[in-house]
């Protein structure tokens, strides 16, 4: 797609959705790992159990980009069945994400998370959470918390993702549609 194909009105847009959910750990299989969401540490808070360092909230918006750029998802990037990506740090994918989007001629315009969990509170770590990330991502993320208000068991976390991404400057990005 190109200005061109979008009417001549601009450049082109289009809309991802990414989810992600992680168990808690279990403490004797998983003794020293923190918590990390959106790519902050939180200290204190039972860590989640996950081939990489587990930060629903990156994987979320990672899924979400890949998704509106046509390109997959994080299992066809970073499968876990690749010990490289054991333990990896997932701001590290974030922003190789944001580089394969420019490759191909997307530029994200914004992503939006939602962090569903009881345990840890949001609000406290909202601010460094959406700088991480949005450094990262190369655009403005934005997260906001929600807790599960007693549904469920407090098994984990889970995170919802929407990602808007336009067509760089002078970028052909119909080569996407067909690669993931």
């Amino acid at each position: 797609m190109t200005t061109a194909d979008s009417g001549g009105l601009g450049p082109a847009m289009r809309v991802g959705h990414g989810y992600d959910a992680h168990p808690f750990a279990d403490a004797a299989s998983h003794p020293g790992p923190t918590l990390v969401l959106g790519g902050v540490r939180i200290v204190g808070e039972r860590p989640l159990a996950g081939h990489s360092d587990a930060d629903v909230v990156a994987h979320a918006v990672i899924d979400a980009m890949l998704s509106a750029a046509g390109l997959g998802d994080i299992g066809v990037h970073f499968p876990d069945s690749d010990e490289r990506w054991r333990d990896a740090d997932s701001i590290e994918m974030l922003a190789q994400v944001a580089a394969r989007l420019a490759e191909d001629g997307w530029q994200l315009a914004n992503a939006d998370c939602t962090v569903i969990c009881d345990r840890p509170m949001i609000a406290p770590h909202r601010d460094q959470m959406q700088k991480r990330l949005s450094t990262a991502a190369g655009g403005p993320v934005t997260i906001c918390g929600k807790r599960t208000e007693g549904l469920g068991h407090g098994d984990g976390i889970v995170a919802h993702a929407v990602a808007l991404v336009c067509s760089r400057p002078g970028a052909d990005t119909l080569e996407s549609d067909t690669q993931a």
